[in-house]
C-alpha cells in the first residue's frame, strides 16, 4: 500500500526547464515542447487549476519509464500512476495531471516529475522520475525532563520507520507550542531538525532532532476589563480563580498564565454574573497582548445583559414531597435577585456528594432514578418564571450488594460496615457512608474505594451494588537505632493493623502473619544502657462479631536507671520500675448520631521507685498505685481517608477518675500537710542551731509523709480536644485545632499528684517514661521544655497541671498513591502551661509558625519533618527561642 504523511518539496521551474532540454536533443524539439512541459511541471506543485486544454494533442502512450531515488517497483510506480500503455492521452491534459495527484496522494515522495523522452509520429514515450521520502530512524528530544520524552514520541507518532514529511515537522512543531502555551510557558520554541545518513543504500534515513525551549513561564502584568458597569473590575478578578495578576503580597495563587485555566476562569467570572442576577451575560472578546517586560496584558470586552429577577417558582410532578417542602429545600423566593449557579446547586450540587439539594432529598430516599429540570417559562420584563419539572420515577431496592477486591479481609470484616443491605430502600447518604467507613478502616487504599451501579432496572426498581476496593498494606514496622541520652538506643516495634488472632496457632495463616480480621496487635521494645522498655497491646473493633463494640487491652513494663555522674554509666542498683495494665471497651452510639463513641478503661499501673533520687518526685524509695477509671465521649465524622481528611470533624473529651481514698481512709492529710511545711522549713532553715542531723532526720519525714501520700494516687483529669477540616480549594485542606487538659485533686490537703502531668513543647512524641505523663507537640520549642513557674519565679520541671494549645494547619497533598502518601502543611500555633487556674491565661502562650511534610508508608507508619520558628523564649529566657527541628516517627495503632 502506498500510504504515508508525506508532503512535496518543490524544485525550480527554470531547473526544470532545462532538464527538458538535456533530455530532448533537438533544437526543434525544444522549442515545441517548451511550453508542454511548463505546463507538466506546475502539476508537480500541486497547484493545478482549472485551465482549457484546448492547445493539447492526443496521442498514444507508448511507454512510461521510472527513474530516481525509489525503493518501489517500476511496475507498482506506473500501475499506481493510471498510466496505461497504448492508451488515448492529451498532452497536457488531465491524465498527466491525475496521474501526478495519485502519486503525491500516496504521501510517499518527496520529488515527481513527468518527462516526455521522445515522440515518434503519434506515439509519445513518458518518464517518470521521483525520491522517496526518508524514513525516521530516531529521535532526539532535548529541553524536557526525560520522563517525558516517551509521551512527546507517542503523542506525536514519532516513531522508527515514519515517514518525515513536511506535515509531520509542522504538525509536531504546533502540537508542542500549543501543549506548553496550556501550561503557561507562553514563549515555547521549537526547532525541529532533520539529518541525513550517509550508509543509507535502497532506503533514505534520517534522523531526527526536536530542540524545545519553553522558556519562563509568562506572568500576567494586568487584566482589563471592557464592558462591565455593574460589577467592578476587583469582583471579576476575585472571580478568576486562577488567573491572578502580578501581586507581591499573594502566596498561594500565582500570576503565571495557563491557558486551560484561563479559559475555565472566563466561566467562572460569567458564573459570577449569574450570581448576581445578570444571566446573558457574556464574554464578547478576548486577546492577549505581550508587552516588551515579556509579561502580558489580558484584555477582556464584555457584555453584561440586564439584571433579572426570580419570579414565580412552581413545582411539577412532585407526589412524594409537597410543594413547601421543596421551596424550603430551594430556598429561593419570588423578587430574589436571579442566581442561576445557585439555582443549580440547590437543585443538584456536583461539587458536595452530601449536599443539602433536592436531588440527594430524593436520592436519599429510594429514588434513584428521580430526574429534576429547572425550566424558565417566562423572563417577561426581567423576571423569570420557573418550573421545577420532577420525575419521581419508582423507590429503588438493593438487590444484591458485593465486595469485590479483598484478597487479605475477610468478608464479614467488610460487610458488617456496609450500610447498604439487600433488600432495603437506596439512600446515596448510605452508600457515601459506607464508602467513608471502608476509608477509616485503614486496610484498603482510601482513594481508590469505587461504588460501582449495576443492573439499575427503573421499571422493576433494582440495583445491584458493587464496593471496588483495593487493599493496601496495614501493618507497619519500626526499626531504629541511634545516640541519645548519652548512649545507643535501639528500638523495634511491630503493628498488626488487620491481625486474626484465631488463626495464631494455625501454620498454614502464616502470610507472613495470621491476617483479615481486622484485629490490631502491637508490639514495643526499646533498649539503652539507661532504660528498657516493653509494651504490649490488643484490639478487637467487633466483640462477639455482632455489634460494634471495641474491646481493648494492654500490658507495659519500664524500668529506669539512675545516671552515675562518677562513671558516665546507669547505675543498676538505683532504679525505677513502672509496670502497667488496662482494659477497655469502646461502644458506638446511635444517639445523637452513630458517629459519637463512648469508651470506658480500668488501668493499674505500680511505681516502685529503688534509692531513685533525681528530684522528679518527693520521695526516692516507696511505692505508689494508680488505679484508675476512664471514661471518653468522642465524636469522628472526617471523610474518607484518615491519613489525609479532606472535611469533617474529630472531638473527643476524656476523663479520668481515681477513687477518693481521702474520704474513707481516715487520714488526717491537713495535719501531715502542715507537718510536712515544719520538716520542709527545717531543710531550708539558715538557723545554725539546727544540726545535720534535725536536717536528715527533717528530710527522712518529708519522705515518709509523701510516701503516705501518693501509697495510692488520688486525682481527676480532664482533656479535650478538638480538629476541624475545611477544604479550601480542591485538596488544599486548612485544620484547626484546639486542645485543653486539667489535672486535679480532690483534696488540697493532699495535693496534686506529681505523675499523670502535662509537657508541652517540642515533637509531641511521648518519653519512654510511663508515669502517665501526656507529652504535648508545640512545634518551635524543644521537647517538653514550656514548663510553670512556681511562685518563686523558678522552672518547675516536674510538669503542668493545666494545659491549653490552640494550632491551625494548612495541608497539600503531594501524593496520595497507595504506596506512599505525602503531604506537605505550613502551620502557626501557640501553647502555654500552668499550675493553677490562678495563673491561667489562654491567650499569654508561646507562639510558633513553620513549615513541615508528613510521609505515611504501609509498611512504616508516619513519618515527617517540621521546622518551627519559636517567637517567644523559653520560660526563665529573655531571648525568643528560634528554629527549631522535629523528626516524627508516629505509629498508627
Amino acid at each position: 500500500m502506498l500510504l504515508s504523511n508525506i508532503k512535496k518539496e518543490n524544485d525550480d521551474l527554470g531547473k526544470q526547464v532545462n532538464n527538458l532540454g538535456e533530455l530532448l536533443p533537438f533544437r526543434l524539439y525544444v522549442k515545441r515542447f517548451i511550453a508542454v512541459c511548463v505546463v507538466l511541471i506546475g502539476f508537480t506543485n500541486l497547484q493545478a487549476q482549472s485551465e482549457p486544454y484546448d492547445n493539447g494533442k492526443k496521442y498514444i502512450l507508448g511507454d512510461v519509464s521510472v527513474s530516481g531515488n525509489t525503493s518501489f517497483g517500476s511496475e507498482t510506480i506506473v500501475t499506481y500512476s493510471g498510466l496505461r500503455k497504448d492508451s488515448e492521452i492529451m498532452i497536457p491534459g488531465e491524465d498527466i495531471s491525475n496521474a501526478i495527484k495519485k502519486l503525491w496522494n500516496s504521501k510517499l515522495f518527496s520529488d515527481i516529475e513527468i518527462y516526455i523522452t521522445k515522440i515518434e509520429g503519434d506515439t509519445a514515450y513518458l518518464e517518470i522520475r521521483l525520491s522517496d521520502l526518508p524514513q525516521l530512524n530516531e529521535v532526539k528530544i532535548t529541553g524536557v525532563k526525560k520522563g517525558k520524552i516517551e509521551a512527546i514520541i507517542k503523542d506525536n507518532k514519532l516513531h522508527k520507520g515514519v515517514k518525515v514529511t513536511e506535515n509531520l515537522r509542522v504538525t509536531t512543531k504546533n502540537h508542542l507550542v500549543n501543549k506548553y502555551k496550556k501550561e503557561g510557558f507562553y514563549n515555547t520554541k521549537v526547532n525541529i531538525n532533520t539529518i541525513d545518513l550517509k550508509d543509507s543504500i535502497t532506503t533514505a534515513r534520517v534522523n531526527m532532532v526536536v530542540a524545545i525551549d519553553k522558556g519562563e513561564k509568562v506572568k500576567i502584568k494586568d487584566i482589563v476589563f471592557k464592558g462591565n458597569t455593574n460589577l467592578k473590575d476587583k469582583v471579576l478578578r476575585k472571580s478568576m480563580k486562577s488567573t491572578k495578576k502580578i501581586n507581591l503580597i499573594r502566596i498561594f495563587k500565582r500570576s503565571k498564565f495557563v491557558d486551560s485555566a484561563y479559559q475555565a476562569d472566563l466561566s467562572h467570572m460569567i458564573d459570577k454574573y449569574k450570581e448576581n442576577g445578570y444571566r446573558d451575560a457574556r464574554v464578547l472578546s478576548d486577546s492577549i497582548i505581550v508587552n516588551n517586560d515579556k509579561t502580558i496584558t489580558l484584555n477582556i470586552n464584555l457584555e453584561e445583559g440586564e439584571l433579572y429577577k426570580f419570579g414565580d417558582i412552581k413545582f411539577i410532578g412532585n407526589t412524594i414531597y409537597t410543594n413547601q417542602q421543596l421551596s424550603r429545600m430551594l430556598r429561593i423566593n419570588k423578587g430574589d435577585t436571579y442566581n442561576g449557579v445557585l439555582l443549580q446547586k440547590r437543585i443538584a450540587d456536583n461539587t458536595k456528594p452530601d449536599a443539602d439539594d433536592i436531588t440527594n432529598l430524593y436520592q436519599n430516599n429510594g429514588y434513584l432514578f428521580s430526574t429534576i429540570n429547572p425550566v424558565e417559562v417566562s423572563a417577561d420584563n426581567n423576571v423569570i418564571d420557573m418550573e421545577v419539572r420532577i420525575t419521581e420515577g419508582k423507590p429503588a431496592y438493593f438487590n444484591n450488594v458485593s465486595v469485590v477486591g479483598n484478597d487479605k479481609t475477610n468478608d464479614h470484616v467488610i460487610y458488617r460496615e456496609i450500610r447498604t443491605r439487600p433488600g432495603q430502600l437506596y439512600s446515596k447518604a448510605n452508600v457515601m457512608r459506607t464508602v467513608r467507613e471502608f476509608g477509616q478502616l485503614g486496610f484498603f487504599d482510601a482513594q481508590a474505594i469505587t461504588p460501582n451501579f449495576i443492573n439499575p432496572d427503573p421499571n422493576e426498581g433494582t440495583i445491584d451494588m458493587e464496593y471496588e476496593v483495593k487493599e493496601t498494606g496495614s501493618s507497619q514496622i519500626e526499626l531504629q537505632g541511634g545516640y541519645g541520652g548519652g548512649g545507643f538506643i535501639g528500638t523495634l516495634g511491630l503493628s498488626f493493623n488487620n491481625f486474626s488472632i484465631k488463626n495464631i496457632l494455625n501454620g498454614k495463616a502464616y502470610k507472613p502473619i495470621p491476617m483479615g480480621d481486622g484485629q490490631k496487635l502491637a508490639l514495643r521494645l526499646q533498649a539503652s544502657r539507661f532504660y528498657q522498655t516493653y509494651s504490649f497491646s490488643f484490639s478487637e473493633p467487633w466483640l462477639g462479631g455482632k455489634r460494634p463494640v471495641q474491646f481493648s487491652t494492654s500490658l507495659s513494663r519500664t524500668k529506669q536507671f539512675q545516671y552515675d555522674y562518677t562513671t558516665g554509666n546507669a547505675d543498676k542498683s538505683r532504679s525505677f520500675n513502672i509496670t502497667g495494665i488496662s482494659v477497655g471497651l469502646a461502644r458506638r452510639l446511635s444517639v445523637p448520631d452513630d458517629y459519637f463513641t463512648l469508651s470506658q478503661a480500668l488501668g493499674y499501673q505500680r511505681y516502685d521507685l529503688n534509692n531513685y533520687n533525681i528530684g522528679l518526685f518527693t520521695f526516692g524509695d516507696g511505692y505508689a498505685n494508680n488505679l484508675s477509671y476512664t471514661v471518653g465521649l468522642s465524636r469522628n465524622n472526617t471523610r474518607i481517608d484518615p491519613i489525609f481528611p479532606t472535611g469533617g470533624s474529630s472531638f473527643s473529651a476524656t476523663a479520668k477518675f481515681s477513687f477518693p481514698y481521702s474520704l474513707v481512709n481516715g487520714v488526717d492529710y491537713a495535719a501531715l500537710k502542715e507537718e510536712r511545711a515544719e520538716n520542709y522549713a527545717t531543710t531550708i532553715s539558715a538557723d545554725a542551731a539546727i544540726t545535720t542531723k534535725q536536717r536528715t532526720d527533717a528530710q527522712t519525714r518529708i519522705a515518709e509523709i509523701d510516701q503516705e501520700r501518693y501509697k495510692w494516687l488520688e486525682f481527676y483529669k480532664v482533656n479535650f480536644k478538638g480538629d476541624w477540616y475545611t477544604e479550601i480549594t480542591k485538596n488544599l485542606v486548612l485544620k484547626p485545632s484546639f486542645e485543653f487538659g486539667f489535672l486535679g485533686a480532690y483534696n488540697n490537703d493532699r495535693g496534686v499528684i506529681p505523675f499523670e502531668r502535662f509537657f508541652l513543647g517540642g515533637d509531641g512524641l511521648g518519653s519512654y517514661s510511663l508515669d502517665g505523663r501526656e507529652s504535648i507537640a508545640l512545634r518551635g520549642y524543644p521537647n517538653q521544655s514550656i514548663q510553670p513557674l512556681d511562685q518563686n519565679g523558678n522552672i518547675t520541671n516536674d510538669g503542668a497541671t493545666i494545659y491549653n494549645k490552640f494550632s491551625l494547619e494548612l495541608r497539600y497533598p503531594i501524593t496520595l498513591a497507595a504506596s506512599a502518601k505525602i503531604y506537605a502543611l505550613g502551620f502557626i500555633e501557640g501553647g502555654a502551661a500552668y499550675n493553677s487556674f490562678k495563673d491561667y491565661n489562654p491567650f499569654n502562650i508561646k507562639r510558633s509558625a513553620g513549615l513541615g511534610v508528613r510521609i505515611f508508608m504501609p509498611a512504616f507508619g508516619l513519618l515527617g519533618i517540621d521546622f518551627g520558628h519559636g517567637f517567644d523564649p523559653l520560660p526563665g529566657e529573655t531571648v525568643k527561642n528560634g528554629w527549631e527541628t522535629h523528626f516524627i516517627i508516629g505509629q498508627q495503632f
